[in-house]
């Protein structure tokens, strides 16, 4: 039940803004629910704002354009959960990397923000706890009215960003359970693809995972790995066996996303770093990291060595994210890797995943940003292949149904190069 506080300060909030305000909300696990609820509750208090954001598909399930009949969105992901907005044009798509929604958000027209914050210490200084990654975008704008919900079931790990409280305008509290992702039993395909990605880690290295079923498998397969660190976007509860059993020496990440074991394994933990999305996916903080290995997924290569992350069947389900940020990151690195991975087929074997050419529109990554591609037939390393070396390293990690007819579609478009 949403306290009348909350309603109270929403109120002040919405009544302290222009009639057609745009308002930063945040993601990940500091997404403000309460807020959401009540607003859905009493939508005059979503009227007219224009909410902006980066919501997580999967994580974040609300849309912040359909609490009231006159309220918009724009966020750089498109999810099921956005995409009846999408299609009535309640929801606008921005095209972004995360290190171009840093300075989207720090210069784009907002006129106030809601952002969860833990509990404040004995300085009076409040966390954005297990979940900094854009906040701090918007939190330093003397121009935007600032309303911190603090949760106290947001906890304060020892390494994140704190605030003196007054640094936001409005500040109330409401206890809300943060989102939670569960880790899912997963086919014995990410197995294999798992143990190929493994292979290509060595003891010492650095690791970066996108979301998904792709990180929670590999976590699993560094078992008998030591010495390593992560430095991520984001990290889930597979990651805590590691860091228990001395695979993982530390980790630094822009947002934690599990179960509540996760978010009170970070309360007193030293080794991990929570910090923006400012320093977690610059290019110069990746750069600098020896031995970084970006591990990510995708939806479908070409024979170029181009990838889709973003479309199935044509409609726009995701968004490129940190994707491309720490690929790049990884191929300038000293000793590190870009590494995507994705199961060969899809629809119970019948569509091959590896495909001659992609839809128009559907790449998400460029064939210059593509260094190694893993399936669960093996490891396609397309560093300084040329193209025709390139398609035949991808036809071999391909489903073995469709390696001939791949092969002739190759040859056909060598035919009219």
């Amino acid at each position: 039940m949403t306290r009348p506080v909350l309603l109270d300060a929403l109120t002040r909030f919405r009544g302290s803004l222009p009639d057609k305000a745009r308002v930063y909300v945040g993601g990940c696990s500091g997404e403000p629910l309460s807020a959401a609820e009540a607003m859905a509750g009493d939508p005059s208090l979503a009227e007219g704002i224009t909410f902006a954001g980066v919501w997580i598909p999967g994580v974040n399930r609300t849309d912040w354009s359909a609490l009231s009949e006159t309220s918009t969105a724009e966020s750089i992901f498109i999810s099921a959960d956005l995409r009846a907005g999408f299609e009535a044009g309640r929801v606008r798509f921005l095209p972004l990397p995360y290190t171009q929604a840093w300075p989207w958000l720090e210069t784009a027209a907002i006129d106030g923000a809601i952002i969860g914050t833990s509990p404040p210490d004995a300085n009076d200084r409040v966390s954005l706890g297990v979940s900094p990654d854009f906040a701090d975008a918007v939190i330093a704008r003397p121009d935007v009215l600032k309303l911190a919900i603090i949760n106290p079931s947001m906890p304060a790990p020892p390494n994140a960003p704190t605030y003196p409280q007054d640094v936001f305008d409005l500040v109330v509290e409401q206890d809300t359970p943060l989102p939670e992702m569960v880790p899912v039993e997963l086919p014995p395909t990410f197995a294999a693809i798992a143990g190929n990605i493994a292979s290509l880690i060595e003891d010492g290295d650095t690791l970066q995972f996108g979301l998904g079923n792709v990180q929670q498998a590999t976590l699993g397969a560094l078992t008998g790995h030591r010495d390593l660190s992560v430095h991520s976007g984001m990290i889930s509860n597979p990651l805590m066996p590691l860091l228990e059993d001395g695979v993982v020496e530390k980790v630094t990440a822009g947002v934690a996303i599990g179960t509540r074991e996760l978010y009170d394994y970070c309360i007193n933990n030293p080794r991990l770093s929570f910090n923006p999305v400012s320093h977690t996916h610059a290019l110069s903080t990746l750069a600098a990291i020896p031995n970084f290995k970006a591990i990510n997924s995708i939806i479908e290569v070409d024979l170029f060595g181009q990838a889709n992350a973003e479309f199935i069947n044509g409609k726009q389900v995701s968004g490129t994210g940190g994707l491309v940020d720490f690929l790049r990151g990884a191929g300038v690195s000293e000793g590190g890797r870009a590494i995507t991975a994705l199961a060969s087929t899809a629809r119970c074997g019948t569509i091959s995943r590896i495909v001659p050419r992609l839809a128009k529109n559907a790449t998400s990554i460029a064939r210059a940003d593509i260094g190694t591609v893993v399936t669960e037939h093996g490891v396609a390393d397309l560093r300084g292949l040329d193209i025709d070396a390139r398609a035949q390293a991808l036809i071999e990690v391909a489903d073995p149904a469709f390696k001939g007819s791949l092969t002739n579609e190759w040859d056909a478009i060598r035919s009219a190069m």
